[in-house]
């Protein structure tokens, strides 16, 4: 069935059950202590009841004024009996007498209605209540003799068998609506006495309608509860789909409400903001991307059509067409250095560009390019001041000249006229740190934090011949291949500053 695949009907499920256990336990117990409580009271009542029924029967009557002295002090011979322990007798009682004091023992007002009945040894009635029950399935009668079924008592109970003790208790028992103690006397007699348990029964009916009550009360309210506290706990995951198929249809601005960051799906909610954040810049620049390398590549794109649109239109000399031929091998090696910079550039961003590592002096590095950018340098009457102690690193020195060529050849394209570059390196805590100062135009604040953007150029006079905007892109990425960083600072009108620094170990 559908509703047990949900995560939510499957606790809700659980949690009910567990609480109707529960509730069902408990509601048990506490009926069954009650119940034991209230048969605990009726059966002391029993016990004293028969406490007083045993210290009446061998209590003598009352006197009378015609009776012989000598009936009193010893009785006749055929009411004496020895079947009690050895060396005492008991007297045989003929009639049973109730004492006034103890009547009320036995008040046909009391609500359970005490009755009892005395038996001797030879299963005579010798007295009894006039409000013991009729057995079931037999007509009320005024009889002389007890009929309850508890009567037929068993002819173990022998008072020979007690030598003389008091006999324990026997087991209490219950029929219909009314409850009984049969106790044997060390002189033979038994007595029973019983009540009625009805208005206990009807007190336990109560406490059952109660504790059901209060017991489904509380299921409903811990159901309600439960249902709120579960629909509550996976919310996030409602809200992280939701989110998810808005992304998924190409919103990418979506972020999913943390309401609750403390909880476990309200850290998992943060976890995916954050990637979907990431997510998002990451499109955005992909975007960008691929928007300023078609424009790049569309400018000699354009020569090379134009130049050779030109040519075939008419016929021209020889002089004419190797000027276009030029022209168009001027455009093409600069979409070839375009392409290949774009490639250099995915293969470090995938992790594929492989780094061939070894060591080597960097301050010779630094001043085989100095050597290198020294033409652009002069034509601009830019002076390179270098100062580098001698530093081993593990690398690779192709790539890293790289960055440095890049670095001397922004600082020499974007100086003022007769301006100077200053280049420093030294070993500081384990890193070789490379500074590139020049003392040119500056860059303005706000432009920063995106100097090492892909295709990023400053303003216009950054514009021209072989600038793709994307040196300042490869040689970050170079760096953080190395494990290095590489920062700017800037001043406008003062000049521009860039920090390297590597691992002198791999």
């Amino acid at each position: 069935m559908k509703i047990f695949k949900s995560i939510k009907w499957r606790l809700q499920i659980w949690y009910g059950l567990i609480l109707v256990v529960v509730l069902a336990g408990f509601g048990i117990t506490a009926y069954q202590l009650e119940r034991n409580r209230q048969f605990r009271q009726v059966d002391d009542e029993l016990h004293r009841r028969f406490g007083v029924l045993a210290n009446a029967l061998h209590r003598p009557p009352p006197r009378r004024q015609d009776a012989d002295q000598q009936s009193f002090d010893r009785p006749p011979p055929d009411q004496l009996s020895n079947d009690g322990p050895p060396g005492r007798s008991f007297r045989q009682p003929t009639e049973f007498h109730l004492p006034e004091q103890d009547a009320h023992f036995f008040d046909a007002s009391d609500p359970n209605n005490f009755y009892f009945t005395i038996i001797t040894r030879d299963g005579r009635e010798l007295g009894g209540s006039t409000n013991q029950p009729t057995p079931i399935g037999e007509p009320a009668q005024e009889t002389s003799s007890y009929s309850h079924p508890v009567n037929h008592v068993d002819q173990a109970f022998s008072v020979s068998k007690f030598n003389g003790n008091f006999p324990k208790p026997n087991k209490v028992t219950s029929f219909g609506n009314h409850r009984e103690t049969v106790e044997m006397l060390p002189s033979g007699e038994i007595i029973v006495v019983g009540c009625s348990i009805a208005p206990e029964f009807k007190e336990l009916q109560r406490t059952a309608v109660n504790l059901t009550a209060i017991g489904s009360l509380i299921l409903v309210v811990g159901l309600v509860g439960g249902w709120w506290l579960v629909s509550r706990a996976i919310k996030p995951i409602n809200e992280i789909s939701a989110t998810a198929v808005k992304i998924s249809a190409g919103d990418l601005s979506q972020r999913i409400n943390v309401a609750e960051a403390e909880s476990e799906l309200g850290q998992l909610a943060a976890v995916l903001n954050s990637t979907f954040a990431r997510l998002e810049s990451a499109f955005a620049q992909q975007k960008q991307f691929a928007s300023d390398a078609a424009h790049e590549l569309r400018t000699p794109v354009s020569v090379i059509l134009t130049q050779t649109q030109t040519s075939l239109n008419r016929e021209r000399d020889a002089a004419s067409y190797k000027q276009t031929v030029e022209a168009c091998q001027r455009a093409a090696q600069r979409m070839r250095k375009l392409i290949e910079s774009l490639l250099a550039l995915a293969r470090f961003d995938a992790g594929q560009e492989i780094l061939k590592r070894q060591q080597f002096d960097f301050s010779k590095t630094i001043s085989d390019c100095a050597e290198l950018v020294s033409p652009l340098s002069d034509e601009r009457g830019v002076k390179i001041s270098i100062e580098a102690e001698p530093v081993e690193i593990i690398g690779d020195s192709e790539r890293l000249a790289q960055v440095v060529t890049n670095l001397l050849t922004n600082a020499i394209q974007y100086n003022n006229p007769d301006g100077e570059v200053r280049v420093k390196l030294e070993s500081q805590n384990g890193l070789a740190v490379l500074t590139v100062a020049d003392t040119g135009q500056g860059i303005a604040a706000e432009n920063l934090p995106q100097v090492f953007g892909r295709f990023f150029r400053a303003d216009s006079s950054r514009t021209g011949a072989g600038n793709s905007g994307l040196g300042l892109a490869i040689t970050k990425a170079i760096v953080e291949a190395h494990g290095g960083t590489i920062e700017v600072a800037s001043e406008e009108n003062a000049g521009t500053t860039f920090t390297v620094r590597l691992p002198i170990s791999a």
